[in-house]
Formats: C-alpha cells, structure tokens, sequence
C-alpha cells in the first residue's frame, strides 16, 4: 500500500512516501479501514520530532485522525461490516496506547483499527469534516460542553482562538449562544475568527488583552456579578494564567486543556479565592464527544473550517504548514 513512514525522529525529511508499504494485518478484534481522509495535527509533529518519555517502535506511519470505509472486518468482531463508514477514535482505552503515534494511524492507504475504537459516521457527514474532529474538536467539546457548560448567558474570551482547539471553542461556544472575544496574533488570523462568528477580537502581540476585556465589560468587581467575562479559556498557561483571572467576573469559570506556553506559571491564589472562580480542567475527549460533534455537523449546527486537502505524496508539504503556522483551519491527507 501506499504509505508515509517515519523511519527516525528528526526532521521533515525523515517521512518517506512508500509505494509499496507493508499492508496492515487484521487481528481477530480489529477492522482494517480504507482511509478517506487524515487530519493533521501538531501532535504529529511532536511524534516526528520524539518526546520525552515516550519510546516508539520505529518504523511508524503517523495520522492521529482518520475516517473511512472498513475494508475487512476481524474473525470475532460483530457490530461492523465491510463498507461502512467510520471515525476512528484515536485513544485505545484498552491498551492506552495512541492511533498515529504507539501504533500505525492514517497516512496510508489502510489502517489496522481495534474495533472499540470505531464511531459511526452519519450518512450525510463527509470523511475530510469527520477526521477533523477527534484531537482538536473533541478536546474543544469535552473543554466547552461536557465540562465547561458554556451556554448563551456566557461571555467568552478564548485564547489562542486561532489554533485547531481555538477554532473548535470558538464554534462550540457560539452554537451554545455564547458572545465570545477571541485572541490571535496577526490580522489574517483575527479576521478569520471574525468570520467564524467572534463578536470580538483582539490582537495580542499589539495590547494588553486584560485592559480590553475592562474597556468591553468593565473591570470584574469583587463583590458584585458585574464586570469581566464570565468563562476564560487558557490552555496556553505561562504568563497569560493571572491574566485571564484579571479578566474574569465574580463566580467565573476558568477552562484549560493544556499548557502550551509553560506548564507551571506563576498564579495569584487571591483572585480564586476572592473572585470565586471554578478552575475547570479537561482531558482529551471521551467517545460520546465525537458522537455529539457529528450530530452538530449531521445537524448543519457545526461548518468545520478546512484549509486545505492534500494527497499523501504532499503530506510532508501538509506537515509544514502546520508547523510554520501558516493555517487556520484544519489540513486534510486524501490518501
């Protein structure tokens, strides 16, 4: 099958498209998958490169996000025919291990797929909107909905907006109703949020966002439900952590999925305490996440922003963008 491995960690250089690549064997409690569609992800990026902790058995073909047809299904596998169309969810609870990353994902022809690990897709759902949305959507949904209960009485700053869990609030937030203030770092990034729905954005790089929430909202005052926003999305933790509690009301809510600036920044107990705030954390997404995401498509609620569609023999061009910033939106592998 046609394939691109990951023959060592390094650079871009070390993912080789193969022509002939090794087909996927079907174990008795798998399915093998024609992948439609692969969506990237910085993660990918961190496989390539190695992480701490992490030891992988090399060759690997990486592609956390995949949907398509199953092509066979597995000797004691029930529930799941050839043909039908279906999501992989990347976690393998069972073996704690990662689709694209401790075991073979989706840029290739076919993948191998514990069968547990499928959701069905709606009829009407394409596979390019379906393999966008496990890593970045589904860790979006389970930040916004199942944990964060951000509903139409909230005003939202999400920083961060323009990456894939950015985006992915942003829209959540406005299906829910939500008025939200989005932040990015350049005008190309700030007027596609505006597209997106964003009732407000902010750049940054060029002001304080804190004294831009007071000039929208006023400054949160202690005592009173007045002033602020009344939910701030941070997964970007670092020096940005205090900030965001600057910018929160009495009684709001704090959500992180990460920590992409610095894991351990300085934080101000007194404004928790104070200001009684919710610190709400969440972790990756759970099945019925990517269940609800696309109902929310199958619905027409939910338009899942795709920068572009590359075949595989350009996935190291597909992985570049990523790396370089240069998207907003999700980036797709047809194999």
């Amino acid at each position: 099958m046609k394939a691109v491995v990951l023959y060592e960690h390094g650079g871009m250089d070390n993912f080789v498209y193969e022509e002939n690549y090794r087909d996927p064997e079907c174990g008795a409690d798998d399915v093998i998958v024609a992948v439609k569609a692969c969506s990237l992800n910085y993660h990918d990026l961190f496989t390539r490169n190695g992480m701490p902790g992490i030891t992988l058995d090399l060759p690997r073909i990486c592609g956390l996000d995949a949907a398509g047809e199953i092509a066979e299904v597995g000797a004691d596998v029930s529930g799941w025919a050839v043909g039908d169309r279906v999501l992989v969810d990347p976690r393998d609870r069972g073996a704690s291990g990662l689709f694209g990353e401790t075991f073979d994902g989706g840029l290739a022809e076919f993948a191998r797929v514990p069968a547990h690990q499928l959701v069905k897709m709606p009829d009407n759902v394409s596979f390019a909107d379906a393999a966008s949305l496990p890593v970045a959507y589904g860790t979006a949904h389970r930040m916004m909905v199942t944990r964060g209960r951000v509903n139409a009485d909230d005003k939202v700053l999400i920083l961060g907006a323009s990456g894939g869990v950015g985006t992915g609030a942003l829209l959540l937030a406005k299906i829910a109703g939500a008025e939200v203030v989005a932040c990015g770092s350049s005008q190309a990034k700030l007027d596609a949020l505006a597209d997106m729905g964003a009732d407000h954005v902010i750049d940054y790089t060029e002001v304080d966002f804190v004294k831009e929430i007071w000039k929208l909202y006023d400054k949160p005052h202690r005592r009173k439900d007045t002033g602020g926003v009344t939910v701030a999305v941070n997964f970007t933790g670092g020096d940005t952590w205090v900030k965001s509690m600057r910018c929160l009301r009495r009684g709001g809510r704090l959500l992180t999925c990460g920590a992409t600036a610095g894991y351990d920044p300085a934080t101000d107990l007194r404004y928790v305490w104070s200001f009684e705030f919710d610190i709400l954390g969440s972790n990756s997404w759970e099945p019925e996440d990517l269940t609800s995401l696309l109902n929310l498509i199958s619905d027409g609620k939910l338009t899942v922003p795709i920068h572009h569609t590359y075949p595989l023999t350009e996935a190291k061009e597909a992985l570049r963008v990523i790396e370089d910033r240069e998207v907003i939106g999700k980036v797709i592998v047809a194999p």
